[in-house]
């Protein structure tokens, strides 16, 4: 079987509060792990940073990748505490403004029409 969910990879939330939303695959989770033995994914998206761990069910896959390297930023032990989860919304929104500013990849950055 082919992986298609993989790091950079852009998708769109399906599924909760952020429906509708655009988001980039930080890590991926095929496995599953203890906790949670289907598989999910990390993700970082725009309207708050960073998302906790999504089911592969509640995302869809565009065909779109975004060169943006989030992974050293945000990782699962970023997630535990305020203070981590804090600074680490911080350096991505820092990152995402950075590759906006630059006017790389603007169709991740517009609304959805639908």
């Amino acid at each position: 079987m082919v992986k298609f969910l993989k790091p950079n990879k852009a998708v769109i939330i399906l599924q909760g509060r952020y429906a509708g939303q655009k988001a980039v695959i930080i890590r991926n989770f095929d496995d599953g792990t203890r906790d949670r033995p289907y598989g999910h994914c990390l993700v970082a998206g725009l309207a708050k940073y960073p998302r906790k761990l999504v089911n592969y069910n509640h995302i869809m896959p565009t065909r779109y990748t975004l060169d943006v390297d989030l992974k050293d930023i945000v990782s699962i032990e970023s997630l535990q505490s305020r203070d981590k989860k804090v600074t680490a919304a911080k350096e991505a929104k820092a990152g995402f403004e950075e590759r906006f500013k630059t006017g790389k990849n603007r169709w991740f950055f517009t609304k959805l029409r639908f």
